[in-house]
C-alpha cells in the first residue's frame, strides 16, 4: 500500500497530491496522512465525490485516510452536461462604490436569482464572499430557497477559516480550491457579480 504525508500542505495541495496518487496507482490503496480540519475534510470528500472508500483513523499529529477500491463515478463538475453557468462571489458587496451600496447590490443579486427561469448550477462564495453564508447574514433564507431548487452553495474552506467562520457556517457547505477551479474550469460560464 502506497503512503504520502500531506501534513502541512495548504489547499490545494492535499486534494492535487492526492488526486495524482490515485491516478498513478492503479487501483492500489493509498494511505494519506493529513492534518486535521479543512485538509481531512476536503480529501475525504474529494475521494468520495469519485466514488473511492475512504477510511479516517486519528494519528497523534493529525489523521490517517485509507483510500481504497477503484472510481465508479467521473467528477462532479464533468457530469453536469448541459454545461450551466456557475456563479462566483468573491466579496461581501457588489462594485466598488460606497460599502453600504456595495451591500444593498449584492443582497439584490442573490434574492434576483430566485425569479430567474434558470438558475446556475452552483454558487461559490470565497474571500469575504463568506461573510454571506454565514451567521448574521441578511441573505440565509434566499441562499436555503437556492439550494431547494438544487442550486449548490458552496464556501471556501481556507476563507472561513481565515475569517474564523468556519463554526458559524448556514448555508451550504465548506469545500476547497481544487472543486471550485475544476468547475469552474468546466462550467458553460462564469457569472461574477
Amino acid at each position: 500500500m502506497k503512503s504520502i504525508d500531506c501534513r502541512t500542505m495548504s489547499c490545494p495541495l492535499p486534494v492535487v497530491t492526492v488526486k495524482r496518487a490515485l491516478e498513478a496507482g492503479g487501483g492500489e490503496p493509498l494511505t494519506v496522512l493529513l492534518d486535521d480540519g479543512a485538509p481531512r475534510e476536503n480529501v475525504a470528500r474529494f475521494a468520495a465525490s469519485r466514488g473511492y472508500s475512504v477510511s479516517e483513523s486519528p494519528i497523534d499529529d493529525g489523521f490517517s485516510l485509507v483510500i481504497s477500491g477503484q472510481p465508479t463515478q467521473p467528477s462532479p463538475a464533468v457530469v453536469n452536461r448541459r454545461a450551466a453557468p456557475v456563479v462566483l462571489v468573491t466579496s461581501d458587496r457588489l462594485g466598488d462604490g460606497p460599502e453600504e451600496l456595495g451591500r444593498l447590490l449584492m443582497k439584490n443579486f442573490i434574492i434576483t436569482l430566485l425569479d430567474l427561469a434558470e438558475l446556475p448550477d452552483r454558487i461559490f462564495f470565497l474571500n469575504s464572499g463568506v461573510f454571506l453564508t454565514t451567521e448574521g447574514s441578511e441573505l440565509l433564507e434566499a441562499l436555503e430557497k437556492l439550494g431547494n431548487r438544487g442550486v449548490e452553495v458552496f464556501s471556501c474552506g481556507v476563507c472561513l477559516d481565515f475569517f474564523q467562520r468556519k463554526d458559524q457556517l448556514k448555508a451550504g457547505s465548506v469545500t476547497n480550491m481544487f472543486t471550485i477551479a475544476e468547475a469552474l474550469v468546466l462550467a458553460g460560464s462564469v457569472i461574477r457579480p
